[in-house]
């Protein structure tokens, strides 16, 4: 029997020597538990994303330091970790000093170095160029060694020979995306094994490690093209991921861990749980097929069969991804009170109720700002949700101030040399986003200042997408925990807190029942059933097909799925497409107006915006590149517009 410890561990971007002291400590962790073989996540050492820091010599090196430290730290124990591998005698494109994302392996204090590689490490071969993912910028990948030395990649591609109670035991190292090869050129998987065949090497075991953050969807993937693989190879495969909060700058990535033994018969044997850090211990018999957890406690295998994995409740899911990242992004900032504007709208509420998982109501600062347009309904609503919650609770009105700003703006008179004047004529419109600037700017965050805190944005996917919050007002905020959320999700998790977290009714039903309305003006008046101008159960799907799919749609394929009529599969709609349009008229006038908008200012304002906390396929900032540009149709669209008109 080998023992081989799952290394589950959280990683802290940019944090080297945190790190060398969580895999030191797992290290001997892992000999008092008595284990053959440690295996660490990728990039263990530095964290994955952490921009271009990677340009910093001195860090660099610093991590490279490191990395033989916890080489020296192998005696008794084997280990494989990520770590960075330097070689100073080459330089990438761009003229700074080679870096290879890599795996390093070490016995006994000794360095075990994969067989053809002219490096005494696993050097990455698929750098990943998409979403977020941009290793190129950073590091070399193998197939450019290979065509420096005039050798076939498929030639670097090395095992790693270890050996445990005087028996080998060879492994196939992988790094992340090298598993998920089913569209590059090369596959490093099927390589390996061709090459253990041609050796007459069993492979024993075929080990990933990774830094994969969460996005909804993707351990399903990864399970069925994992357990398919391993079922192919014959040979167990060990997935090792990270947990941690880690960002670039606008996409704050959760890494959920849910570490992963497939076994040879393309089942899965074990499955760590989500954010959790942990060292699970399990149990391989030399080329056997069953894979056995150890029970800590007795000291003794545990016989079991996994159970079928229950579908992923995609609710469940993104809360915990929430309630994940908002913990840790507190931690990392040092925030320790939070502000939060309180509308009697289901979005404030769900947010301050997310927050009140986390921090102790003493440090929740819950506002309601009304105006003359606020409705009883809302503002009691607001009170009631504080009450549930135990903030603290205040109600900052801010008809006055809004009097002021206006009456200032349109006595305003701008003059020219010539002598000419102008009065500026201030539109409801203007007036709706004075109101939201001014609480947010002014109130919110010299609230936050006062008590010493930050103040929240609390929008969503669906306004993001069409810019439907004021630059500088409600889109202001230190983040927007829900900002990746579409409306039917926000309304989803504000049920399952409710029912599933809190076990009561923190937030409001009123508060779930009532029209969605910003209350800027009197054409908002929600007693009228003016709300926003939004069919959310339509448009939450529409937009989504605009960003998530991997081939992203535009009007062109919205409107031949229209004239088709499967615009109803094609967006997953519960109604018929008549039900939200009369007409073809209507439905290309809504399409136009919210792609307009979409691609037009709504841009400009999502570079602006606060960091989202990623839990789709695609989120806004760093995820989905954008550039500002005028909203563009194609010809075909245009054609199909003219025949359905």
């Amino acid at each position: 029997m080998i023992r081989i410890g799952m290394g589950q561990i959280e990683v802290i971007p940019g944090n080297p020597r945190k790190n060398k002291e969580t895999i030191l400590q797992a290290i001997a962790y892992a000999k008092a538990l008595r284990l053959d073989l440690l295996i660490l996540p990728e990039l263990a050492l530095s964290g994955y994303l952490i921009g271009d820091v990677w340009d910093q010599p001195a860090f660099v090196n610093e991590c490279v330091t490191m990395g033989e430290d916890i080489i020296k730290a192998t005696q008794n124990i084997a280990v494989i970790f990520g770590n960075v591998g330097v070689d100073t005698t080459k330089h990438n494109a761009d003229g700074r000093v080679r870096k290879y994302n890599a795996i390093f392996a070490a016995q006994n204090g000794k360095v075990i170095a994969p067989q053809e590689s002219p490096y005494p490490f696993v050097i990455k071969t698929l750098d990943p160029n998409y979403r977020f993912f941009n290793e190129a910028r950073y590091f070399t990948n193998l197939t450019t060694v290979a065509y420096e030395l005039h050798r076939p990649v498929e030639e670097l591609l090395g095992l790693l020979p270890f050996s445990f109670k005087g028996e080998p035991f060879t492994v196939a190292p992988l790094l992340c995306e090298d598993s998920w090869d089913e569209n590059y050129l090369i596959s490093p998987t099927t390589t390996l094994q061709e090459k253990s065949q041609l050796l007459e090497t069993p492979i024993d075991a075929y080990i990933n490690i990774s830094a994969s953050p969460f996005t909804l969807g993707k351990n399903e993937r990864r399970h069925r093209l994992f357990q398919t693989r391993a079922k192919e190879l014959n040979a167990p495969i060990f997935y090792i991921n990270s947990i941690g909060l880690q960002n670039n700058g606008k996409s704050l990535c959760t890494f959920d861990g849910q570490s992963t033994v497939y076994t040879a018969e393309g089942q899965i044997g074990v499955q760590l749980p989500a954010y959790e850090s942990t060292i699970q211990p399990v149990l391989l018999e030399k080329l056997a097929t069953t894979y056995e957890p150890v029970n800590l406690l007795e000291g003794q295998p545990v016989k079991r069969e996994l159970p079928p994995l229950p579908a992923p409740n995609e609710i469940e899911q993104i809360y915990n991804t929430l309630h994940y990242g908002i913990r840790s992004f507190l931690k990392q900032t040092g925030i320790k009170k939070i502000v939060i504007g309180v509308s009697g709208g289901i979005d404030s509420a769900l947010n301050a109720a997310l927050y009140a998982t986390i921090l102790d109501p003493s440090q929740i600062y819950l506002v309601n700002m009304p105006s003359r347009f606020n409705s009883h309904a809302t503002k009691d609503l607001a009170a009631q949700l504080a009450h549930n919650l135990g903030c603290h609770y205040a109600v900052c009105p801010v008809e006055d101030s809004l009097q002021l700003t206006t009456n200032q703006l349109s006595e305003l008179s701008f003059s020219r040399p010539t002598g000419e004047t102008e009065s500026l004529t201030l539109s409801s419109f203007v007036k709706e986003n004075i109101q939201a600037r001014d609480r947010s700017s002014r109130i919110l965050a010299g609230i936050a200042a006062a008590v010493g805190g930050a103040f929240t944005c609390n929008g969503n996917k669906t306004e993001f997408t069409i810019g439907y919050a004021t630059l500088y007002g409600d889109l202001a905020g230190f983040l927007a925990a829900t900002g990746d959320l579409w409306k039917y999700q926000v309304y989803g998790l504000a049920q399952y807190l409710n029912t599933v977290i809190f076990k009561r009714q923190v937030i409001p039903q009123g508060t779930i029942d009532i029209i969605p309305s910003a209350e800027l003006s009197e054409n908002q008046d929600i007693t009228k059933g003016q709300g926003d101008p939004l069919q959310y159960e339509y448009h939450d799907r529409l937009f989504r097909a605009f960003i998530e799919p991997w081939n992203r749609l535009s009007p062109e394929d919205i409107l031949l799925a229209y004239k088709e009529k499967r615009l109803v599969s094609l967006l997953d709609l519960p109604q018929p497409i008549e039900q939200y349009f009369k007409s073809a008229h209507d439905f290309i006038a809504d399409l136009e107006r919210w792609w307009n908008l979409f691609s037009g200012m709504a841009v400009a304002k999502r570079i602006q915006s606060p960091p989202v906390i990623v839990v789709s396929r695609r989120a806004y900032g760093g995820d989905l590149q954008e550039s500002q540009m005028k909203p563009y149709y194609t010809d075909a669209y245009y054609s199909l517009k003219a025949e359905l008109l």
